[in-house]
C-alpha cells in the first residue's frame, strides 16, 4: 500500500513543481507607490505617453511608464495638486521622462532630483525654473502655461576641471548637480592623501572605540541597577 502511496504523492508533485514554476515566473512585479500617487492614467498625447507608446518593450500602468522589470521610465504626475514632492518621488530616479505641468508649485529644490541621472525631459509648471538653469540642458523651451528641459548636461572634469580639485573627477548627479570622487591612489580631503584609504586600521579603530564605550555604558547601567 505505501508504494502505491508515494507514487501517487510524486505524481501529484511532479504536476504541481512546475505549474508552481510557471506561476512565479509570470508573476508580474509590484507596482511603484509613486504610480499610484494620484488617480487616473497617464495623459493622453503627453511626453510620457508619447515616450512609451513609441517603445514596445515599455508598458503604460498607472501613471507610469515601466520596463518589463518594473523600472520606471517614465512618470506623469500632471494636474495632482501637488504642491511639493515627497520622499516618495525618489522612487522614480530612473526617469528619463517627467511631467509634474499643471500643479501649484511655489518652488522646486534641485536637490530634489539628485540621483536622477537619467532624466532627458522634464515638463514643469511655467514659473517653475529648470533645476541648474541653462547649464544644466541643453534646450529650456517654454510655453503659455509650461516649460520643457530637454537633454540633461552631464558634467565632465575635462571641459570644465575647475569643477573638483585636482586628483579627482567630478560625476553627475542630477540635473545641475554633481560629486567629485578621487582618482585611483588617492584618498581623503580634497583626495590629497596619496595611496589607498587605511580600511583595515581604520576599522580596527572603529571597533575597538566601538567595543570600548559599549563595555563602559554596560558597567554604568549596571550600577545603577544594583544602586536601585
Amino acid at each position: 500500500m505505501a508504494p502505491v502511496c508515494m507514487s501517487r504523492s510524486l505524481g501529484w508533485l511532479s504536476r504541481a513543481i512546475p505549474l508552481l514554476l510557471a506561476l512565479s515566473v509570470g508573476r508580474a512585479p509590484a507596482l511603484p507607490e509613486i504610480c499610484k500617487y494620484c488617480p487616473g492614467p497617464v495623459y493622453d498625447k503627453s511626453e510620457v505617453d508619447l515616450y512609451c507608446k513609441q517603445r514596445q518593450e515599455l508598458k503604460l500602468s498607472d501613471r507610469c511608464c515601466l520596463t518589463q522589470q518594473g523600472t520606471i521610465v517614465g512618470l506623469d504626475l500632471q494636474n495632482c495638486s501637488l504642491k511639493e514632492l515627497d520622499p516618495l518621488f525618489t522612487e522614480a530616479h530612473s526617469a528619463i521622462v517627467l511631467d509634474l505641468q499643471a500643479n501649484p508649485f511655489l518652488n522646486i529644490s534641485p536637490s530634489v532630483f539628485r540621483n536622477f541621472t537619467e532624466l532627458q525631459t522634464l515638463v514643469l509648471p511655467r514659473k517653475v525654473d529648470c533645476p541648474g538653469g541653462q547649464n544644466a540642458w541643453e534646450n529650456i523651451t517654454c510655453g503659455p502655461d509650461s516649460c520643457t528641459c530637454y537633454g540633461q548636461i552631464q558634467c565632465n572634469s575635462t571641459v570644465e576641471p575647475a569643477l573638483c580639485p585636482e586628483n579627482a573627477y567630478c560625476v553627475s548627479d542630477g540635473p545641475g548637480l554633481f560629486q567629485c570622487l578621487c582618482t585611483t591612489g588617492f584618498h581623503g580631503y580634497k583626495c590629497l592623501r596619496e595611496g589607498s584609504f587605511p580600511l583595515l586600521m581604520f576599522s580596527g579603530i572603529l571597533g575597538t572605540t566601538t567595543f570600548c564605550i559599549s563595555i563602559l555604558l554596560w558597567g554604568t547601567q549596571l550600577r545603577k541597577i544594583k544602586a536601585s
